[in-house]
């Protein structure tokens, strides 16, 4: 019997599960796991999850502030996804710090010392932090004490360079949200090698492995099969369920798009970014600059809409 796509595309990117339903994960088998506020809340709202919620909050004790059992939750979850991948998983700080450096170091700090305390190593963890300049340094200070990030919404190669320079473990640019701008900017359709989501993956995988930068690149929010197809030989792509299922029920062949070296035969010249040239690379970028407020504003929307759901549960 032919190897389905998705077992064709695990012989050269880690398949990661975009999700936080622990059912799906199972189904995939994939090597690690992302959650974000949207996905926790979804999960979390959910009855099969509600031992979750309720186990958050004993653990956070009689009083505790909401931030503390909010915590608390997202690494249960964690621990829970931890049982079923045999790698990562990623867990996001408060999206209300992203441009708060200390204030996103102290909490990821946090966050570890819970994953910790509960017996698993912070190898096992990344902390999902926005890819904003504040971001981008709170995750320098990390890397330095071995806690491993996860630069998240991220649109721009300004943004790509400066995480590499940084030392940041991963990168997770949005090619799905990337292309809804340009289809809403443009009025076109975009699809293969022309999705501009693609070829903003592509431009960061190449640059990264022609100049010998570790930090992985693990392509995020697709909109369609073919999008990841595209994008076949990513260090990683993280994939939610619904289209983990497509790749499984097909079987036609597929073929690496992004190799190591053939980027590294390249011609790209090396470029650097301090603070003011990020940000202004970053208002040049129109896309870049709305989609990254853009998402930081929703993340933020579903801490909120977690904090009201557990309160509400309080009584």
């Amino acid at each position: 019997m032919p190897a389905s796509q998705l077992d064709q595309l695990k012989q050269f990117t880690k398949v990661v599960a975009d999700t936080g339903d622990f059912a799906s994960m199972k189904a995939y088998a994939p090597q690690d796991a992302t959650t974000n506020p949207s996905l926790i809340l979804k999960a979390a709202g959910m009855p099969d999850y509600a031992w979750l919620v309720e186990r958050a909050r004993k653990d956070a004790g009689t009083g505790a502030a909401l931030a503390t059992t909010i915590d608390r939750l997202l690494v249960l979850f964690g621990l829970e996804i931890l049982k079923i991948v045999p790698g990562r998983v990623s867990t996001e700080v408060d999206a209300r710090l992203s441009f708060d450096r200390d204030g996103t170091v102290a909490k990821a700090r946090e966050i570890i010392a819970l994953y910790e305390k509960s017996g698993t190593p912070r190898e096992r963890v990344l902390i999902k932090i926005a890819s904003t300049w504040e971001g981008i340094k709170a995750a320098e200070v990390l890397e330095k004490e071995g806690i491993h990030c996860n630069l998240t919404l991220l649109f721009s190669f300004a943004q790509a360079v400066a995480c590499a320079e940084a030392g940041v473990r991963l990168i997770s640019p949005f090619v799905g949200r990337i292309l809804d701008w340009h289809r809403k900017n443009t009025g076109k359709e975009f699809t293969g090698a022309d999705d501009p989501g693609v070829q903003s993956v592509t431009q960061i995988y190449t640059y990264y492995k022609k100049f010998g930068h570790a930090t992985e690149v693990m392509g995020a929010s697709f909109r369609n099969k073919g999008e990841i197809l595209e994008l076949a030989g990513c260090d990683l792509l993280t994939i939610a369920p619904a289209l983990l299922g497509e790749l499984q029920g097909a079987t036609e062949p597929i073929t690496r798009k992004l190799d190591p070296g053939k980027a590294a035969a390249a011609e790209l010249a090396k470029v650097t970014f301090d603070e003011k040239t990020f940000r202004f690379a970053l208002n040049e970028d129109a896309m870049a600059t709305e989609k990254t407020a853009e998402g930081i504003r929703l993340f933020s929307a579903d801490i909120v809409k977690l904090e009201n759901l557990i309160r509400q549960q309080q009584g």
